[in-house]
């Protein structure tokens, strides 16, 4: 994945994962087509018209969830849309990341860019500016069911109310637009409803979360890797034979990663019959590894899905006959949610086979090496603590793999009985995934101190040299007690930002997202 490569996206066409994530996390500038201009245009000429008929429209000239049945008179129309704003930006506690606000507005952008909406194009160059010009609104990221609270603390910012930050500080929306060269706009019919209806929230964060753990998962088979060479494992368990026997092609994938990552490896040629069969740990890199990348890429084509459609209630059908708008429910973030919650057990599950690892490394009767990687143990507890720090993050990541989706609790007067939950199962994955980026971590940090005491045997392959090559840049020899804090930031930023991958493709060529058949070693 290269988002952090691509400097402008075009809204208007079928918009991919990285190219997201490039304006979210990496503040890529945003442009609309004509295309996407002309929809919404023709979208907003046909809700006025309606108006024009006298239509009754669910948001537009009738109160909201319960008070659907009361009806607005067009004089008010306005304060309608205002209030719906203040009326629902209720989530509390920390506010959210500056990329989750980012990718939240992005998504209005794509949801609202559609067609099916009615916003006026003036208010959707409003978060257009915000993206490009890098004003974020505050928005707390606590208290939300599927939508509405985060999105109207958004929203707020383009009335002049809330918070936003402008130059890294936080103050008044009024003030922050007058910083950035902006006035407060004010909302027109249905705008107000659009901007805090849909699955913006829950899929902007989730799609962060998704592409953070489709990197960790590949990252995960070079770790897996590096630690099979330097335990003595056999490759001889990833044979293509025995992949083509069951044929899921994320095993197969995974398996042929692995053969590729240590074709060139003197020390896995020297020990594959050094056992007749390792420990699942080692040898079920493919079953298990590949499980979890086939989940991964479902929540992916979800999200993509859910990136390129219309999420908001009602909307106006521009080909009809009959016209009007149609309520329903495409603001339902259960799509989103399932994927997430079903994401967080695939990262899970990659996480508690890495600590398994990470075990055998440290503990010398599995690996050969002195007990937790240190020659003087007693006075030097080398790699014992990585290990319970690995133990904490996993069983955090255990309780954050109970779906959030399979609870619900009425809201709205029982006007909304059944409630998606999509926002907390997105909110859950991006710890996950941050979570899953340490236990990672600090498996490559026991390979790392494990290679001190393999000065005797064959040397590892290229793509574990340049790993290990780019992690003596800062992690010193590890021969007594050191500070091992930064040590794990540091490689954990490394797996974040996909240089781990970059390092072992720049040796070998392109490996993931690709076949590979390596026959031998």
């Amino acid at each position: 994945m290269c988002a952090k490569g691509i400097k402008k996206v075009v809204l208007g066409n079928r918009l991919k994962l990285e190219e997201f994530v490039a304006v979210a996390r990496f503040k890529a500038e945003v442009e609309f087509s004509f295309h996407y201009q002309e929809r919404v245009v023709k979208s907003r000429r046909l809700l006025e018209q309606q108006m024009e008929k006298g239509e009754i429209m669910y948001g537009v000239n009738t109160g909201f969830g319960a008070l659907y049945t009361q009806i607005i008179s067009p004089e008010e129309t306005a304060q309608l849309q205002r209030n719906i704003l203040l009326s629902h930006a209720t989530s509390v506690g920390e506010p959210l990341p500056k990329e989750v606000v980012r990718a939240t507005m992005l998504m209005a952008l794509q949801n609202l860019g559609q067609g099916y909406s009615g916003v006026r194009l003036q208010t959707l160059e409003m978060y257009r500016q915000f993206l490009n010009l890098d004003l974020t609104p505050f928005s707390p990221k606590e208290g939300s069911v599927g939508y509405l609270s985060p999105e109207a603390h958004i929203a707020l910012v383009l009335i002049g109310e809330g918070q936003a930050y402008w130059g890294g500080e936080l103050m008044p929306a009024k003030k922050a637009l007058h910083m950035a060269g902006l006035e407060p706009i004010e909302l027109s019919a249905k705008e107000g409803l659009a901007l805090t209806s849909g699955t913006t929230s829950p899929t902007g964060m989730g799609a962060l979360a998704l592409y953070d753990m489709l990197k960790a998962a590949s990252t995960a088979d070079i770790i897996g890797a590096m630690s099979l060479e330097v335990l003595k494992g056999t490759v001889r368990a990833f044979d293509d034979r025995l992949m083509s026997a069951r044929p899921h092609k994320e095993q197969q994938e995974t398996a042929a990663a692995i053969r590729r990552l240590l074709s060139d490896s003197p020390m896995a040629n020297a020990y594959k019959d050094f056992r007749l069969q390792d420990a699942l740990s080692i040898r079920a890199i493919p079953q298990l590894h590949g499980a979890a990348k086939k989940t991964l890429n479902d929540a992916l084509n979800t999200i993509e899905i859910e990136m390129n459609g219309c999420s908001d209630n009602p909307i106006l059908w521009p080909d009809s006959e009959e016209g009007g708008t149609i309520s329903g429910c495409n603001c339902d973030s259960s799509y989103v949610g399932i994927e997430l919650d079903s994401a967080c057990i695939a990262a899970t599950a990659i996480a508690k086979m890495s600590e398994r690892r990470n075990s055998r490394l440290i503990n010398g009767k599995h690996s050969g090496f002195p007990d937790f990687l240190i020659k003087n143990g007693g006075l030097n507890s080398g790699l014992m603590i990585p290990q319970y720090s690995q133990a904490g993050l996993l069983n955090d990541m255990k309780i954050l793999s109970h779906p959030a989706t399979v609870d619900s609790i009425p809201t709205c007067g029982d006007q909304e009985d059944y409630v998606a939950m999509g926002y907390n199962a997105a909110k859950k994955a991006r710890e996950v995934a941050a979570k899953l980026e340490y236990v990672l971590a600090i498996e490559l940090l026991s390979i790392y101190t494990a290679h001190q005491f393999t000065d005797n045997v064959p040397a590892p392959g290229s793509a574990s040299k340049a790993v290990l090559g780019r992690l003596a840049n800062f992690i010193p020899k590890l021969e007594e007690d050191q500070y091992l804090y930064p040590f794990i930031e540091g490689i954990r930023e490394l797996i974040h930002t996909g240089e781990m991958i970059g390092c072992v493709e720049n040796t070998l060529g392109k490996i993931f997202n690709k076949e590979l058949k390596v026959e031998d070693l």
